[in-house]
Order: structure tokens, then sequence, then C-alpha cells
């Protein structure tokens, strides 16, 4: 019989293999869509503290390496108790965390001790974050951004655990072309401009306490 530990390792293992090779539509292989599931992926699995789903998001954020930019949008006062901006959580952080979930398991320990050996590294692919905190209840307005017209363009938000951010753009006319407004804090919006313009990117905090978040545009 297969020891269950070893069983877990090779199933988990057979899991990611199968992710990364199964064909996706071509919006779901973009970066910024990885990004999100990975961060899905994480937050599902602290939330059931369940290290499997952990380890895949850190494998999956490892693929990615975004160029960090300078980038304020136009904000409402803010607080004494705003909290400092932090980078996009990163893979070293989420094996950490998954590492703290596998005490007891030496197949899952030894999987995430050859996940942070491994030497590959992230192709940078030329999207760029930056990094802000926002007020409870607060509107971030950042100034219209360029995108190329047929060309698939993309935004994504991603903000502490506690966070509820809601994601917004408008076209040069003002027009809402894309939302996320679900109750989480990552938010993803994915659209195919008509022309060459500048979209205007709105990010609110519908929760009730400040928080520091990243925003990933392609």
């Amino acid at each position: 019989m297969v020891p269950s530990s070893f069983a877990k390792s090779f199933f988990l293992c057979a899991g990611l293999a199968l992710a990364t090779a199964a064909p996706q539509p071509a919006a779901a292989q973009t970066p910024l869509k990885t990004a999100e599931l990975s961060a899905q992926l994480f937050l599902t699995g602290v939330e059931q503290s369940d290290p499997v789903l952990v380890i895949a998001a850190a494998k999956l954020r490892k693929s990615l390496n975004f160029r960090q930019v300078d980038r304020s949008p136009d904000s409402a006062a803010a607080t004494t108790d705003m909290p400092a901006p932090q980078a996009p959580l990163s893979w070293e952080q989420m094996l950490d965390v998954a590492a703290g979930l596998s005490t007891e398991d030496d197949a899952l320990l030894g999987l995430i001790h050859d996940i942070r050996s491994e030497n590959t590294k992230g192709v940078t692919t030329g999207q760029v974050y930056s990094i802000t905190s926002i007020r409870a209840g607060g509107t971030d307005t950042y100034p219209p951004l360029p995108y190329t017209g047929g060309e698939y363009a993309e935004v994504y938000v991603e903000g502490q655990s506690s966070a509820d951010l809601n994601l917004y753009v408008h076209d040069a006319k003002g027009r809402l072309v894309c939302s996320d407004t679900d109750i989480s804090a990552i938010a993803y919006c994915g659209w195919r401009p008509a022309s060459s313009e500048g979209f205007t990117i709105i990010v609110k905090n519908k929760g009730g306490a400040a928080s520091s978040y990243s925003l990933i545009t392609n």
C-alpha cells in the first residue's frame, strides 16, 4: 500500500501538472489571471487550513515576475491610521504559511522545500504593479492609462485578506466598460478596447478598515 503522505504529495504534483498543461481560454492564460488564481487559492487554503491549496498558490505565484512602478491615485483625505503600502504577497510568504499548516506532514514539507530550491524564475512579461493604501470607505481614482485598440486589456487589484475592494474601469467618455464588485480582497477586469485611448481605473474600499493594495496592469 502507498503511504498516505506519499500519495498526497503525488496527487498534488499531478494536479499542478494538469492545471498548467490543460488548454485554457486566451484570457485565462495571462499573468494577471494567474495572479488572481494564485490569490484565490491562497485565501481559500488559509480559510480551510489546507496546505495543498496554499502550496499550489505559491507554485503559481513563483512563475510571475512583475515590475514595480510609481503610480499614485487621486484619493480622498487619508486618515492617520493608514497601513503602510505592501507589495503583493510573495511566493515565499505563501510557502511560509503552507509550512505552518504542514508541521506533521513530511511529504508536504519536502515538497515545500523542493519548491523553495527550484532555480526557475518568473519571466518578466511587461506587467507592472504599484502599491498604495486606501482608507475605509475610500475611493482611489487613477489618471487615464493608455491601452491599444484591439489588444486585450487587464487590471488586477490585490488587497489584504480582510479588505473588500471593488474595481471599475471607464473609457475616455466616462462609460463603464468593466467592473468587479464581489466581496473580496481581490478584483479583476479584462476587456478588449475598440480603439486606442486612455481608461480611468477606480478602486473603492467597501470594507470597514483601511487596507494596503497592489494595482497590476498589462
